[in-house]
């Protein structure tokens, strides 16, 4: 028999029984948007997702709740399979932080068969959050998609640097990541990506300075 304890209602009363205000405040300060927020820690929320295993049902119960560990719970449960495009288009309009936001890609959107293309066209999106997305898209699959050949990354390129002059903290610093992740994924592509950090670290643009100069600091070592 099923487990009856295993439904969503339940298991959102279980995380408002773990609320902690003094983390939110925390989270806060670290740039996490304390509304709708619980204060329950990842390893909490990871262990949790063991309990309740794949569920693309319940995934969509906890991300209607709005909370916002609960859309983190979302990422963790639901099924790449079973994730429609218009699931993909529907979810990265409600992120609203930027954990949300690098929970969903990289735990459940880089998964899918739409990751590619959404890892382009959401960075031609002006939403902070949306076209963050894109780049850590991006990010993430150059760490999980071991079977991906070069050519894939590379073609990211001038999309970062197309985004490389947004100034807002949120886009820059994923912008910053996808380059970075993408020249640490093996030896052909270190070089492709410091020779890209290197040309945006010659703008005469600040924010693509930083983004370059950064990237640098990391990929040289």
């Amino acid at each position: 028999m099923p487990d009856a304890s295993i439904n969503a209602g339940s298991l959102l009363d279980r995380l408002r029984a773990q609320a902690n205000p003094d983390n939110v405040a925390g989270m806060a300060r670290f740039g996490i948007n304390p509304n709708g927020t619980l204060g329950i820690s990842i390893p909490i929320l990871r262990r949790l997702a063991r309990e309740i295993g794949r569920d693309h049902e319940l995934a969509q119960q906890f991300w209607q709740s709005g909370i916002h560990e609960a859309r983190i719970l979302a990422a963790f449960v639901d099924i790449p399979a079973a994730v429609t495009e218009d699931q993909m288009e529907s979810w990265v309009q409600d992120f609203d932080s930027w954990d949300v936001c690098d929970q969903v890609c990289g735990n459940l959107f880089d998964r899918t068969p739409f990751a590619y293309g959404k890892a382009v066209s959401w960075t031609y999106r002006d939403a902070e959050f949306v076209k963050r997305a894109g780049y850590a898209l991006m990010a993430a699959l150059a760490v999980h998609d071991k079977k991906a050949e070069d050519d894939a990354f590379r073609a990211f390129f001038p999309h970062i640097v197309r985004g490389a002059d947004d100034p807002r903290n949120f886009v820059k610093k994923a912008v910053n990541w996808a380059l970075r992740q993408i020249g640490k994924r093996n030896d052909a592509l270190r070089p492709d990506a410091t020779a890209v950090a290197e040309q945006l670290a010659r703008s005469q643009d600040r924010t693509m300075r930083w983004v370059g100069k950064d990237a640098l600091r990391e990929l040289r070592r």
